[in-house]
C-alpha cells in the first residue's frame, strides 16, 4: 500500500506537470467507482454552536502576603480535600509583626485599665466637691481615649495574625489541582498566581450566540450538548444572558451539563445544539470514513472532477460514527471515492492506458 501511494504521488506531480503545458493528455474514461456526493453537514433539530467545557466552580489562588515558597504541598491532577493545605511561605516578618502588635495590645490594655482607674477615683471625690467638673471630665477624656486606644490595638493584632495566616494556602473546597505556578524557593508578591484548581462535579459551556437567535434560544429553554467523544446529553438547565456584547454583537448563553459518571474535562470542545429553526451547520461536511486516505498526520480523499481523479488534503474536525468532520479541502457538490484502494488501482490503469509515463 505504502509503494502505491508514492506512486500515485509522483503519478499527481506528472499530471499537475502535463496540465501546466501546451499539450493535455487525453485520459480514457475511468471505470464505475463508488463514490459520495458531498453535502453540508446539518445537525438535526436545531442549530450548533461550539463551546468549551468549563468547571462551574474554578478559581485561581493568589499570594495575599509576600515571602518565600517554602512548601508545595500538591501537584498537578491532585485531588484535595475542602480546608487541606497545599502551599506554605516563610512566615518571619508577618510573625514578627503579630508579635509587635500583640505587645502593643497589652500596653494599651494597661493604659486603659489606668485611666478607668483614676476616673473612678475622680467620680467618687466628686460627691465631697473635691474636685472641679472639669476634672473630672478630663479624666473621663483619658479614659473614653484609652479604651478607643485599647480596641485599635486589638484590631491590629486581628490583621497581623490574618497576615500570618495568608503563609499557609489552603484548598477552597474539595476538587482538583489543574496548575502549579510556582515552585519551592521562589519569592512571591501579593496577587500573584500559585496555583489553580477546579470541583469536578458540576460543568456548563457557555457560547455566543447572534443576538436574532437569542430571543428563540431563550423561548426554548433547552439545549443538547453534543461531546467529542460522540455522546449526546441534554442540558440541565439553560441561561441567556439579558445583554449583547457592544464589540460583537452576540449574546452569551450558559448551559449546565448534567451529572454523569464520565464527565469531559474542563477545556474540552463540544457543540450546543439549540431547538430552533434549522439550519446548515458552520460551513463544515462530513464523509465516509472509509474514504479517506491517511499518510501519516495527513489525511486526504479521492476527488472525482468529471474523467479524472485528484488525491486532495483534508483539515478534519471530529469523527462521528462512521463519518467524519471535514473543516477545510471539501465543499458541497463534489464527488468523492468511498474505496481509495479501488480510486488507486483507477488511478494507476487510466494513467497507463494514456501512456503518461511515471517512475
Amino acid at each position: 500500500m505504502t509503494s502505491r501511494l508514492l506512486l500515485l504521488a509522483s503519478l499527481v506531480l506528472a499530471l499537475a506537470a502535463c496540465g501546466s503545458g501546451t499539450q493535455t493528455v487525453e485520459l480514457p474514461p475511468l471505470p464505475r467507482l463508488a463514490s459520495h456526493t458531498v453535502q453540508a453537514a446539518t445537525v438535526d433539530g436545531g442549530r450548533a454552536w461550539d463551546g468549551v467545557v468549563e468547571a462551574v466552580q474554578q478559581a485561581q489562588l493568589t499570594a495575599q502576603t509576600a515571602g518565600r515558597v517554602t512548601v508545595v504541598a500538591v501537584d498537578v491532577n491532585d485531588r484535595v480535600a475542602a480546608g487541606e493545605v497545599l502551599l506554605r511561605l516563610t512566615a518571619v516578618e508577618q510573625q514578627a509583626g503579630a508579635n509587635t502588635a500583640r505587645a502593643q495590645l497589652r500596653a494599651a490594655e494597661a493604659a486603659a485599665v489606668e485611666a478607668e482607674a483614676n476616673f473612678r477615683r475622680y467620680d467618687a471625690l466628686a460627691s465631697g466637691q473635691y474636685v472641679s467638673r472639669a476634672q473630672i471630665d478630663q479624666a473621663r477624656a483619658a479614659r473614653d481615649s484609652a479604651v478607643a486606644s485599647r480596641d485599635a490595638a486589638r484590631a491590629q493584632l486581628a490583621q497581623a495574625g490574618q497576615q500570618a495566616d495568608y503563609t499557609v494556602v489552603r484548598a477552597p473546597y474539595a476538587g482538583i489541582v489543574s496548575a502549579r505556578l510556582v515552585e519551592p524557593g521562589e519569592s512571591v508578591a501579593p496577587g500573584q498566581p500559585l496555583l489553580a484548581m477546579y470541583a469536578p462535579g458540576a460543568l456548563r459551556i457557555q457560547v455566543q450566540v447572534p443576538q436574532s437567535d437569542a430571543e428563540a434560544i431563550r423561548s426554548a429553554g433547552r439545549a443538547a450538548v453534543l461531546l467529542d467523544d460522540g455522546r449526546r446529553l441534554d442540558a440541565a438547565s439553560v441561561a441567556v444572558f439579558p445583554s449583547a456584547d457592544p464589540a460583537t454583537h452576540s449574546v452569551a448563553v450558559r448551559v449546565i451539563l448534567p451529572a454523569m459518571e464520565q464527565a469531559p474535562s474542563p477545556g474540552a470542545t463540544a457543540k450546543v445544539l439549540f431547538p430552533i429553526a434549522g439550519k446548515a451547520d458552520t460551513g463544515a461536511v462530513r464523509i465516509p470514513r472509509s474514504a479517506l486516505v491517511q499518510r501519516g498526520e495527513v489525511s486526504g480523499v479521492y476527488v472525482i472532477d468529471g474523467n479524472r481523479l485528484m488525491l486532495r488534503q483534508l483539515r478534519l474536525g471530529r469523527p462521528a460514527g462512521d463519518g467524519v468532520e471535514v473543516l477545510a479541502g471539501l465543499k458541497p457538490g463534489e464527488r468523492i471515492a468511498t474505496d481509495p484502494v479501488a480510486a488507486l488501482q483507477a488511478l494507476v490503469s487510466q494513467r497507463d492506458a494514456a501512456g503518461v509515463k511515471h517512475d
